[in-house]
């Protein structure tokens, strides 16, 4: 069995992608949604990290998550939110693994943060990031970081 050796950085900001088993599309279901909602919110009461960017597609999601400036246990958590959504589910539909990136400055994050909420459209799921529910692209959105022409304007600039 391949041993991965994972990069732990205490309060360090990651990138993560986690499939379903075989990718089977069933993360998008309002019942898996509200299970997995609902064991985050419990995994952050008592391991706690920040949500910075996050898409849920029907077999995988990414995600940007910071951990405490202590901690670098992002394992835990992952398992943990897994455990729950397969108990309050009655049924197991994870991958066993994860893949992460550890966050090595603000131009990676960038690129990692408009990946995640370019992911629907690269597959095919919409026309454009504002068209996916799923997504952390409506709370930015909100707040000035993405404008709704956020994808045409950048899909423009990257055929000039």
């Amino acid at each position: 069995m391949p041993r991965y050796v994972r990069a732990r950085q205490p309060g360090g900001t990651y990138f993560f992608t986690v499939t379903t088993r075989d990718r089977v599309p069933v993360l998008v279901d309002g019942a898996v949604r509200d299970a997995l909602r609902s064991a985050i919110r419990e995994t952050m009461t008592r391991w706690p990290f920040a949500i910075d960017a996050w898409v849920l597609l029907p077999d995988h999601l990414h995600c940007l998550w910071t951990l405490p400036e202590d901690d670098a246990d992002f394992s835990k958590r992952w398992s943990t939110i897994k455990r729950l959504v397969s108990q309050r589910l009655d049924t197991r539909f994870w991958q066993p693994r994860f893949w992460e990136h550890l966050i090595r400055d603000e131009r990676d994050r960038a690129a990692h943060f408009d990946y995640i909420h370019m992911n629907p459209v690269k597959h095919g799921l919409v026309q454009r990031p504002v068209d996916w529910p799923f997504s952390t692209f409506y709370r930015y959105l909100k707040v000035g970081v993405y404008s709704e022409d956020w994808f045409d304007l950048r899909t423009n600039l990257d055929l000039e």
